[in-house]
């Protein structure tokens, strides 16, 4: 096995054109103001601080950065920064993560004792698989930097590769504070179902030190109440508006969680999460989705539709163990599929019915009447100064310490804090409409301590005197 996974293989090219492809994408996309404050405005302002020896404290969230979700990796993303600091670092770091699934993916199947054409279109049903190529678009998550590492986890536990199991463990903690749960599972499938009783336990106490660790320290403390309630229970604000809360309803009305868990929403969710690997599925190896229970359960349980689809990063962390089912099931002969052709096929299929690559041709298109007008209003933000401004336009300008938003429902009285108000009143975006910018505009034409320094295609700059 040594010597395999050492060996070149075309799989390296392959790797090469998909993080290429979704860097492209992500990218077009960004310049053509898809991308938002949340959550690409978030990640990048953090982490240039950081690159800055600044302290990350959002001025999105009001709050550090580590009281979000503990993502500690963002200090190393930070060295690249350092180098020079450009949003597209995150577009690259993003893109390749992904695609790199597709190595372990490829090991693990050869590991399972998959030929070699097996393994192969297991990896075009990883990099096929539509959420891979649908949550690198929406802007940027540290999520995508843990599917790699969690394939790779698997991978090394079946081999006895202990450092760099411990490794991956590392860096799945890293990313976020919830795959501690998961971390947790796949611990105890290790233990009860691979006969890896020592790299089990090594990722259940990880996962369940982790989870307190940040949980009862880390959020509360960097993020305070605002953090670890309103931006982690919001979407499971049907069952209370605390921990207790939800604890109490859970065990007097149980219905309340019966209800939810049965619902149309569900039940589409689950049918799009499974339908491009639906053929490799056997009740015989359903024990390999036990690592997805963690992830799978909070998306059943939320009430925000983003969790239940195949467009955002909710879905990432169930992926590695759907492929890790896939791979079991070839390893019997079980599957409806079997040669590489079909299975491919399938995959493509698939994926070009629910990945969004059209969204080129349409959605995305939607402020391209005037984004030259807002390329030139943004180029002439010349310092560091405050800036207010909208959702869209927002990450373009974020390597700063304050940068708000044109929200109408969470207005900023006090436009003096700020340097730069740059609107978009044909295209609000977020949380904004035309009334409300319009009226923004009006207000700072009133005020002598602003002067309007660009106006085009109904974009304005104006800048603090």
């Amino acid at each position: 096995m040594e010597k395999e996974f050492m060996k070149p293989n075309p799989l390296v090219r392959i790797i090469g054109i998909s993080a290429f492809i979704l860097f492209v994408c992500s990218s077009i996309r960004h310049l053509l103001f898809q991308s938002t404050a949340w959550d690409l405005g978030i990640f990048d302002q953090a982490i240039y601080l950081i690159s800055q020896g600044q302290v990350p404290i959002s001025s999105f969230l009001n709050f550090h950065i580590l009281g979000d979700h503990a993502s500690g990796i963002l200090y190393p993303l930070a060295l690249l920064y350092k180098i020079y600091p450009s949003v597209y670092w995150l577009f690259a770091i993003q893109s390749v993560a992904l695609s790199l699934g597709a190595l372990p993916t490829y090991f693990i199947a050869l590991q399972a004792g998959l030929k070699e054409s097996q393994a192969v279109a297991m990896t075009a049903v990883y990099l096929l698989y539509p959420v891979v190529y649908n949550s690198n678009l929406f802007d940027f998550h540290p999520d995508a930097i843990a599917i790699p590492a969690l394939l790779t986890m698997i991978f090394a536990a079946r081999e006895k590769k202990i450092w760099q199991f411990c490794f991956s463990i590392l860096i799945v903690l890293a990313c976020k504070e919830v795959f501690s749960l998961t971390i947790l599972a796949m611990g105890i499938w290790l233990m009860l179902c691979e006969n890896r009783r020592f790299y089990g336990a090594i990722a259940i106490i990880s996962g369940i030190t982790w989870f307190v660790i940040t949980t009862k320290g880390i959020i509360p403390y960097f993020g305070t109440e605002v953090a670890s309630v309103e931006r982690h229970l919001g979407r499971y604000n049907y069952l209370g508006s605390s921990f207790t809360e939800v604890v109490e309803n859970l065990f007097s009305n149980p219905f309340i969680l019966l209800d939810h868990i049965f619902s149309f929403d569900n039940l589409f969710y689950l049918a799009l999460l499974l339908l491009p690997i639906i053929w490799g599925l056997s009740h015989q190896t359903i024990t390999c989705l036990v690592g997805a229970i963690p992830c799978l359960a909070m998306n059943i349980l939320a009430n925000d539709q983003s969790q239940k689809d195949l467009i955002h990063q909710y879905s990432l962390p169930i992926l590695p163990f759907l492929i890790l089912g896939v791979i079991a099931s070839l390893s019997l002969g079980k599957g409806f599929l079997q040669n590489k052709r079909e299975i491919i096929i399938w995959s493509l299929l698939t994926f070009l019915c629910l990945a969004k690559f059209t969204h080129f041709t349409g959605k995305y298109l939607e402020y391209i009447d005037n984004l030259p007008a807002t390329r030139e209003a943004i180029a002439l933000v010349k310092s560091q100064g405050g800036v207010y401004t909208t959702s869209v336009i927002a990450p373009h300008l974020s390597h700063r310490k304050l940068i708000k938003l044109t929200d109408q429902d969470s207005q900023n009285k006090d436009l003096d804090i700020f340097d730069y108000v740059l609107l978009n009143v044909r295209h609000p975006a977020g949380g904004g409409n035309q009334e409300f910018s319009k009226h923004l505009v009006q207000k700072l034409e009133r005020n002598p301590k602003y002067q309007k320094q660009y106006q085009q295609d109904d974009v304005f700059l104006f800048v603090k005197n």
